[in-house]
């Protein structure tokens, strides 16, 4: 009898044991239901509004550690195995490989031609790789941006495979001191490597100089199709930039430009549905069973990416059931010690690691592989069985080449390298992206990225896993990709406002984690793991009212935090949490003063983008307004002295998410200075015979310690003040406040 072939994974999911974390996370959160408890038994002696508000505060709190625990609790890691996946599966998949660049003034031109330059460079059969850029913004700068840079891939591709260049992205190789040329490189190699350097720099400054001033760009020839267009009004343009005709294996991938069409009074839903023309046009021209999609600013830092994702999804076991692969975000031009709590280090480690090790962690928007199956709705039970009779053309537009395509991928009948040549479908891609095509379809539905929130990558992660489909994180070292982190306050509030908007919003419709939990395949803690996301807007609620307590109860002179031994209560709980957040930092390599700039940034985002984003996310459930999409700037980083200097400081604008911010801080002042001046009035009997005590005045000096940035802004000019008219804003609301309570 024949022995049978043992199994050996692509890849293992690792458990990490942190039994500390749990012992700790677990006590805090008995010492949370302590109080509540405390609550619930001296309620009938000190009830009033300010404790019954502090009540559902603290319960709320209670919950989100509930939430945080549950997902801290089995932490888990990939450990990917190439060797065996080049022994197993000698003819890799192919990729299709998506970019997406929205406006050319927020998202240079330059970076993004980096990242693509990085990912044409990719360590994978060049033959086996498409790349296609979204441009939002029907960009002209764009266009030429990529046109120039697709003449210089032409040589760094082979000079990065030629050197085994680890990072491929021009700029940042370039940037590195490490790789600056030695005495010990050949000859050859020198002459190559100052010839590159050469040849990008060139490029980067006709790029630069024509996004300084574009009236350089003459709008005829290949560019003639950009002279009447507008953002928001357009035609479709799709442009084959490089064309890999004889499917050359040591030659450059595919290059496409894509801009769909957008108009006035048709909703173009986003970066959803930007992502559905991407998987449509990819659909046609390459239709490859696996996608990578990354933001324009994520460049690729381990080459070998591909390959390692590929372990995963193509394990002959558990790779079935995965259908995307989640690399983490991280950055390459990080500020030291993260000022503006923006670089997520401890989330993802103790986080998103732990969602890891349940169904899987969310969909972050980019830098993840999908499958395109599961794009496509397929179910993972349905992989091993004919689809094809339960799929109709209605669901996915009336292209019939496309439906041709799609029918091919459900069945696993993808295009072999010989058979693509992206130019023989432009007409039918200009189709797919025109914007009346998803009328009466399932796109945005059932298919595709799901519309209805601006944040759209975690509905439609949901929205696989409802159907029973896992997710796996990518972990390899190097770190797969790095990207620009937001380098100031305003484009960090933008972010999180953004976010907490779009996730509220996802939390309150048919595709929250609750309902995917109840009526779907998402494992219960899963669900609930996914809760620490959703809520973050929901959050800012209870926190805003934390926040205002103190102050309402130190002017009043009533109090909400017990007095004597029930005080120890809070302040146990306070410093177990801080001590213990503390040595999660230090152990994963961070520095106390990058702990305490999170520490105050969670509460400052939290109270105020997040804050806005929530009520912007109600009026949108409402029917009373929509949101409106900002896009994060993307800063390409400079060694000048100017950036360096400004590097860490805190600049404001007119925002209202400042308005919020200054209200609180110049609410706590007010109360402050009423405390030591002692102007408040008499506590009544009724309230104990206490008014306010060491709480709420410890309470209040934090928040000002927490917002000492603000109160610096008050005083300083130029963008490091705040605007008078927020002042003045957050003053009148103030003294309305004032008003409210009978001052």
């Amino acid at each position: 009898m024949a022995k049978k072939e043992e199994y050996h994974p692509l890849y293992e999911k690792v458990y990490l044991k942190r039994t500390y974390n749990r012992v700790v996370d677990t006590f805090i959160l008995l010492l949370l239901l302590l109080l509540l408890c405390f609550r619930l038994i001296s309620i009938k002696n000190t009830f009033n509004i300010p404790y019954f508000l502090a009540f559902l505060s603290e319960s709320w709190f209670t919950f989100t550690w509930i939430v945080i625990l549950n997902t801290k609790w089995n932490p888990a890691a990939t450990k990917t195995h190439i060797q065996l996946l080049l022994q197993r599966v000698p003819d890799l998949p192919a990729v299709d490989l998506f970019v997406t660049t929205a406006d050319p003034i927020l998202e240079p031109p330059i970076i993004t031609v980096n990242t693509v330059l990085s990912l044409l460079a990719l360590d994978y059969p060049p033959n086996k790789l498409a790349c296609y850029v979204s441009d939002d913004g029907c960009s002209s700068l764009n266009f030429y941006a990529l046109f120039e840079a697709s003449k210089f891939a032409i040589l760094w591709v082979p000079f990065c495979k030629n050197y085994n260049v680890q990072l491929r992205a021009p700029f940042r190789y370039f940037s590195q001191s490490a790789n600056t040329i030695s005495q010990e490189d050949s000859l050859q190699f020198k002459q190559q490597w100052l010839h590159m350097k050469d040849l990008y720099d060139n490029l980067s400054r006709k790029i630069e100089d024509v996004t300084r001033d574009p009236n350089l760009l003459q709008l005829d020839g290949e560019y003639a199709v950009f002279s009447n267009t507008h953002p928001k009004n357009h035609p479709s343009i799709i442009k084959v930039i490089l064309e890999n005709k004889e499917a050359i294996s040591d030659g450059v991938p595919h290059l496409i430009y894509i801009s769909r069409e957008k108009r006035p009074n048709h909703p173009h839903q986003y970066k959803a549905g930007a992502m559905n023309v991407l998987t449509r046009v990819s659909g046609l021209m390459s239709n490859a069973p696996f996608m990578l999609n990354v933001d324009c600013d994520m460049i690729v830092n381990n080459p070998k990416i591909v390959q390692h994702a590929m372990c995963i999804l193509m394990d002959p076991k558990k790779g079935k059931e995965v259908a995307f692969v989640q690399c983490f975000q991280q950055f390459f031009d990080g500020i030291k010690d993260d000022p503006f709590g923006n670089q997520w280090v401890s989330a993802f480690e103790y986080i998103i690691r732990g969602m890891a090790g349940l169904q899987g962690p969310f969909y972050a928007g980019t830098n993840t592989f999908h499958r395109r199956n599961a794009i496509y709705g397929l179910y993972p039970h349905e992989m091993e069985n004919d689809r094809k009779g339960k799929i109709s053309m209605q669901q996915f537009g009336s292209s019939k080449e496309f439906f041709k395509s799609a029918i091919g991928a459900l069945e696993g009948n993808a295009y072999s390298s010989k058979q693509i040549s992206p130019s023989n479908f432009i007409e039918e891609a200009i189709q797919v992206s025109d914007c009346a095509y998803e009328n009466g379809t399932s796109w945005g539905k059932q298919l595709g990225w799901i519309y209805g929130s601006i944040s759209e990558d975690v509905p439609s992660g949901l929205n696989m896993q409802r159907k029973g489909w896992r997710s796996e994180g990518c972990t390899p070292d190097p770190v797969p990709f790095t990207g620009c982190a937001p380098r100031g306050l305003i484009s960090t509030m933008v972010q999180q406002k953004r976010w907490a908007s779009g996730l509220t919003v996802v939390f309150f419709s048919k595709h929250s984690p609750v309902m995917c939990s109840l009526f779907g395949k998402v494992q219960f803690r899963s669900g609930l793991s996914y809760c620490w996301l959703t809520n973050w807007g929901l959050r800012s609620v209870f926190e805003v009212t934390y926040a205002v307590l103190p102050v309402y109860c130190i002017i009043t002179n009533t109090n909400f935090l017990p007095q004597g031994l029930g005080l120890w209560i809070h302040i146990a709980l306070a410093m177990i949490y801080y001590i213990h957040t503390l040595i999660e930092y230090l152990a994963i390599g961070l520095s106390i003063q990058h702990w305490w700039n999170n520490q105050r940034m969670s509460i400052i985002r939290t109270s105020t983008a997040s804050f806005i984003g929530f009520l912007s996310a109600m009026l949108k459930l409402l029917g009373i307004s929509d949101t409106v999409f900002e896009i994060t700037q993307k800063e390409q980083p400079t060694s000048s002295s100017n950036d360096e200097v400004d590097a860490g400081k805190f600049t404001f604008d007119k925002s209202p998410v400042f308005v919020v911010g200054t209200t609180i801080l110049m609410l706590q002042l007010t109360a402050l200075f009423m405390k030591i001046m002692g102007l408040q009035p008499l506590a009544k009997s009724s309230n104990s015979g206490n008014g306010s005590g060491l709480g709420e005045l410890i309470c209040s000096t934090y928040l000002v310690v927490c917002y000492w940035p603000y109160l610096k802004g008050l005083f300083a000019r130029g963008k490091y003040g705040i605007p008078l008219s927020t002042i003045f804003m957050s003053a009148g609301i103030v003294y309305f406040f004032l008003v409210c309570v009978k001052f």
